[in-house]
């Protein structure tokens, strides 16, 4: 059979031969009841394909690679898989384990056979009965279908957004993400920028099930019912119908009557769910969700308990984008932003302990902004007022609330936020916080945060066609949407100045971000060496040792949790000289009286490294000591103080101690080691004499 035929064939199989499973060796008929779904489990998380660079490649695991790996689903042994990006493609894993392409693979909307057909931003997929296989064209503002044959065509929409009911040619979508499919054949879509959820019957008519013109939160029947930011959507085993609806950090669902209800998040209720974005539904009513802002799955109880069986702190997803259930319960994952497709197996004790690889590479491809400023003159000079790390404090008096995630250039308060290098929005809430402090616009790889997204300083549109100004009832802005699937160019301009008077640019999701200095900008330099103004040994109970004997400080050989603690700052060429800014990396050398570093210092005990943040909330108090940040400074400038016992670095975070128990009693000295990004290190000031009793 040649391949041509053989992937029609694997496409044809229909529910029923969910038993001969790719993930697993074939195993006994299976019973005629399905065992009950384990509740409360953790996962082990294997890698399916992707190797966290972003790319244009399919093959085995190790040599795929994706742009914006989305919906899942799973039918006859085969997982098939949405990319997006700059893809568009949609691919399927067969029972040899390699990834191939079914369809698509540049952008554009075209109807044909496999690589003929054309898609934008694909999102959410579905199968039916029959392995007819139907995607959320997102980009194309269509539902596409892929027949058990290989041939793509237009089931609803034109490629133009809006919103009408009608016949297939007529309807209009806006945004598509979510696509299911009802038993009896009829297609379900969570039409997204629409609010709203839709219903394409077998005829091709399009209506609207559920939802209004405007986004909002309400329960009811049809019309009456509100949601904000539907993106995912699957049936349960009673017909119900479940919706990720997004904004609202809820789970919703519609009976058989039409009627919608809230099925888990309240509003004005402590919130339990953060940005639902993608769901799985068991055959027993188990539901697991994935989260946009905290990177976890969850698993939602009949009984309404939930727990998290994947994703915390310290290892956390991306952007976990679309679920799909393997026919032994475990659960299939896509992990956009971070370019992978994981399985996540219920983890067991005899199970080897493996560090999961998660989120994008470092070696992932910065964007390209060719030495572009995010201000005009882009190609100019303008000052840096922060970089990544930096301790920061809230407007509540906290000091070290957490740590800076990107790099600040400073403009002026109403001056146009220009796009640095092209990107695709990929996010469906890729907005946040209007009029707020932090109101931002994600585009791609990049963050640009302190500006009125899409608006001037008088709060009139930019550019209305890709950023859309959401008016409440009252005529009052609610919100600024750019769709999943809006591109932008260098030199767009995406919004303006608001009264923090800089932008922020961050590179990378929430967790994973990378040190923006690393893009390179045009006539930035950096020649000035970071200076040192204290170093400092703290005793468990954070206390400053201050006896000296001769001019060294006096330390015990048995002192435990004792802290080395750096007060140091960097400046750039340029800047003002008041400006301060942190370090890029520190660490220290113990050295014997001789001046000779003792074993295993031979090299400086580097801890700290920002290259890549930290994703755990509580970072910023291993990484600085008390009397950091500015709040507590009463001056402008911001005071480092870093806690070079501690680890941050590569995203990593442990805490630590100086070990001197083990040396014998004298003189010492603890060199430390203190640089800028560029490789300036401080030299100054930079030695601690010791007498170790």
């Amino acid at each position: 059979m040649d391949r041509k035929h053989w992937v029609m064939a694997v496409i044809g199989v229909t529910a029923a031969a969910l038993g001969a499973s790719f993930l697993w060796a074939p195993q006994a008929p299976a019973p005629a009841a399905p065992p009950a779904t384990p509740l409360g489990w953790q996962a082990r998380i294997d890698l399916l394909g992707g190797d966290g660079v972003a790319g244009n490649a399919a093959g085995t695991a190790a040599q795929t690679r994706f742009s914006d790996p989305w919906g899942l689903v799973m039918g006859g042994g085969v997982l098939f898989v949405a990319d997006a990006g700059d893809n568009n493609r949609i691919l399927y894993r067969g029972l040899d384990g390699r990834f191939q392409l079914l369809a698509g693979g540049i952008e554009g909307l075209a109807d044909g056979q496999g690589s003929a057909a054309r898609f934008n931003t694909p999102s959410g997929i579905a199968l039916d009965a029959q392995g007819n296989l139907y995607v959320a064209d997102t980009g194309n503002h269509a539902i596409r279908k892929i027949s058990a044959q290989g041939l793509v065509s237009t089931l609803a929409g034109n490629g133009s957004p809006g919103f009408a009911d009608g016949t297939a040619a007529q309807a209009r979508f806006n945004g598509p993400m979510g696509v299911a499919v009802a038993a009896d054949g009829r297609v379900y879509v969570a039409d997204t920028w629409n609010d709203r959820i839709r219903v394409i019957a077998t005829d091709g008519t399009v209506t609207t099930l559920a939802g209004g013109a405007q986004p909002g939160w309400e329960d009811g029947p049809g019309a009456q019912a509100r949601f904000d930011t539907p993106t995912d959507l699957k049936f349960d085993g009673h017909g119900n119908l479940w919706i990720a609806d997004l904004q609202n950090n809820a789970l919703r669902s519609i009976d058989g009557n039409g009627m919608v209800s809230t099925r888990v998040g309240m509003p004005n209720a402590e919130r339990v769910l953060w940005g639902p974005m993608t769901l799985a539904i068991t055959h027993d009513d188990v539901v697991y969700v994935g989260e946009r802002q905290t990177g976890r799955v969850v698993q939602l109880s009949p009984h309404g308990h939930i727990v998290a069986v994947a994703g915390n702190d310290a290892l956390r997803f991306a952007r976990p984008a679309g679920l799909a259930l393997a026919p032994d319960g475990s659960l299939l994952l896509s992990d956009a932003d971070a370019y992978r497709i994981h399985h996540l197996v219920p983890r067991t004790a005899n199970m080897p302990e493996v560090a999961p690889q998660l989120g994008p590479s470092a070696d992932n491809p910065l964007p390209a902004n060719q030495g572009r400023w995010p201000l005009a003159p882009q190609s100019g000079w303008h000052e840096v007022t922060g970089t990544l790390g930096e301790v920061r404090g809230n407007f509540s008096g906290e000091s070290r609330h957490h740590l800076h995630s990107g790099f600040d250039v400073r403009g002026d308060v109403g001056q146009t936020v220009l796009a640095i290098a092209s990107g695709k929005v990929s996010s469906p809430a890729s907005t946040w916080t209007l009029g707020g402090q932090a109101e931002g616009l994600s585009l791609d790889k990049l963050d640009y945060i302190h500006m009125k997204v899409g608006r001037d300083a008088s709060n009139r549109a930019l550019d209305p066609a890709r950023m859309q100004l959401v008016y409440d009832d009252s005529g009052q802005l609610d919100r600024v949407r750019v769709r999943r699937g809006t591109r932008f160019q260098p030199g767009d301009a995406l919004g303006s100045i608001n009264n923090q008077a800089h932008v922020h640019l961050a590179v990378g999701p929430s967790g994973y971000e990378r040190n923006a200095v690393r893009l390179g900008f045009s006539n930035y330099a950096d020649h000035v060496a970071p200076k040192i103004d204290d170093i400092a040994v703290l005793d468990a109970d954070n206390q400053r040792l201050v006896e000296k004997v001769d001019g060294r400080l006096r330390v015990s050989r048995d002192g435990a949790g004792l802290q080395l603690v750096v007060e140091a700052w960097d400046q750039v060429d340029n800047n003002l000289p008041r400006r301060r800014l942190g370090l890029y990396s520190l660490g220290y050398q113990i050295l014997d009286g001789n001046g000779r570093a003792l074993s295993g210092y031979e090299q400086p005990r580097t801890n700290i490294i920002f290259n890549r943040m930290p994703p755990q909330r509580d970072a910023v108090k291993q990484a600085y000591a008390a009397d950091s940040g500015i709040t507590v400074h009463g001056s402008s400038s911001t005071r480092f103080r870093y806690v070079l016992t501690n680890t941050v670095r590569d995203g990593l975070l442990a805490g630590g101690a100086l070990q001197l128990a083990e040396l014998q009693p004298g003189n010492y000295t603890i060199r430390i080691s203190a640089k800028d990004f560029s490789g300036n290190e401080a030299v100054a000031g930079r030695e601690l004499q010791l007498l170790l009793q």
